[in-house]
């Protein structure tokens, strides 16, 4: 068994990361660059090419100074590539884009049920069969001129290795191309003849093949290339195998996606962006969602540092409010994201924004029905009071907070050290202190009574 470093690379939306972990679960290096999304015709496309390049020459970097020989991809939701042969047959689509409306109503009456994929019906790309179905409205033969059908880790995985595989975590997204109580692609893909396009199946952290990394000098090194997972569903398996068993996550960044296995799936509401996700062993599991991470900046005005309690106490005795959505989907969708109350600016605006996002997830956990203990993982737990703000809201529950930041990064890694027989990942995980803010329980009320006025009118077209 290898005791080399792993190469992950954890690629999101707005920023793609590269981890070099260690045989002792160590992050010995790391870059970081932003993913070019380019206008090409109509159409908002990933510039691929840029980021190859950039991930080639990173790859080729840490072999040379670490001895990396293995590599592995975490990716964000909501994106596929048709390819053919060695090459794209079509730019990646941008997922935060919307088909014309004539096209939209069309496509949209040929998703499955909710029942079927466990996939509410979601604006822009969400659900990624959407976009399928509209490239396919746009040229009914460029399906067909696609060897493969890929999920955005499995195209790294293929663009490394040379092979094609699917990968079940990823399709069980809200892609509404699996149902996951059956356990196979879903009804639109056999409707749509598109089951012939999928790849057969490797579990995430499987090796599926090599790629020839060329050094300075000339020298050639081949390191092992593993099949890609998720993001968010490869943090869930890195708490999971650090001990947690009966927990709900609170996943942040650009999304917070919390997920609730304990969860029935009976009590999803598809009209509040309630979902099952499909963990990389092929369960179901409860999940609510909301662009956590994305409302905090809007709201915030791009705030960057830390809020300090004195901010949080001067946002709650004002009762300055921030109400949903600053983004598109969540559990109040339909409405435009607003500050209420005494005007707040600077680091009170994102007190307010902070609050907004801390009684989002707090809203959102009791949708999903969340009692047991809560794990908190991902960027958000920076804004410094966000775990200890939500730690104060749910006093019935343990709360926990990461101290490791990149839980979608190393649960990838943990996959390929589990494939490897070996995981050297420990649970540093720490108690949340709950937050002493005078004034946040009726601070909650209010807000809540704002949010249910917000959402009765959803709840009586959906009785």
């Amino acid at each position: 068994m290898s005791k080399n470093p792993i190469a992950v690379f954890d690629l999101g939306k707005t920023n793609s990361k590269l981890f070099v972990i260690s045989a002792e679960g160590q992050v010995i290096d790391e870059a970081r660059t932003r993913p070019v999304w380019r206008e090409e015709a109509d159409l908002r496309v990933l510039d691929d090419a840029a980021l190859f390049g950039w991930m080639t020459g990173e790859l080729a970097r840490v072999v040379g100074a670490h001895g990396v020989d293995r590599i592995m991809f975490s990716g964000h939701g909501c994106t596929f590539a048709l390819t053919a042969g060695d090459r794209l047959v079509h730019a990646i689509l941008d997922y935060e884009q919307e088909p014309p409306a004539n096209i939209a109503a069309r496509i949209d009456a040929m998703a499955p049920d909710f029942g079927e994929t466990f996939s509410p019906p979601l604006p822009l790309g969400f659900n990624y069969g959407r976009h399928l179905l509209w490239l396919d409205a746009r040229d009914p033969d460029l399906i067909g001129r696609a060897d493969a059908i890929l999920s955005y880790p499995q195209f790294w995985s293929w663009k490394f290795s040379g092979r094609a595989v699917c990968e079940v975590s990823y399709l069980g997204c809200h892609s509404n191309l699996w149902a996951p109580l059956k356990d196979d692609f879903s009804s639109l893909v056999d409707r749509m003849g598109w089951r012939g396009k999928m790849p057969g199946f490797a579990g995430a952290g499987e090796p599926i093949g090599s790629h020839a990394v060329r050094l300075g000098g000339g020298r050639i090194v081949d390191i092992a290339v593993h099949n890609g997972v998720h993001d968010s569903n490869a943090a869930l398996y890195f708490y999971r195998s650090l001990g947690f068993a009966d927990f709900t996550l609170v996943s942040t960044g650009t999304w917070v996606i919390i997920f609730n296995p304990a969860s029935p799936l009976e009590t999803l509401d598809a009209a509040r962006d309630m979902l099952a996700n499909v963990t990389v062993d092929h369960q179901p599991v409860a999940t609510i969602r909301f662009m956590g991470g994305r409302e905090y900046d809007v709201a915030s005005g791009g705030w960057t540092r830390p809020v300090s309690p004195q901010a949080v106490a001067s946002v709650i005795g004002k009762r300055a409010f921030a109400l949903p959505s600053f983004a598109p989907g969540g559990p109040v969708p339909g409405h435009e994201g607003r500050f209420i109350g005494p005007a707040v600016d600077g680091e009170e605006r994102a007190a307010a924004a902070m609050l907004y996002v801390a009684l989002m997830t707090d809203l959102s956990l009791d949708l999903i029905g969340s009692t047991n203990t809560i794990v908190i993982d991902g960027g958000l737990v920076k804004t410094g009071l966000y775990a200890s703000v939500l730690a104060a809201l749910r006093p019935g529950q343990a709360v926990y907070t990461s101290a490791n930041p990149e839980g979608s990064a190393f649960g990838a890694a943990a996959l390929v050290f589990d494939a490897a027989g070996r995981n050297p990942f420990v649970n540093d995980c720490a108690t949340a202190s709950r937050a002493e803010m005078a004034g946040l329980e009726d601070y909650r009320r209010q807000w809540r009574l704002h949010v249910d006025a917000m959402t009765k009118g959803v709840k009586e077209k959906c009785a």
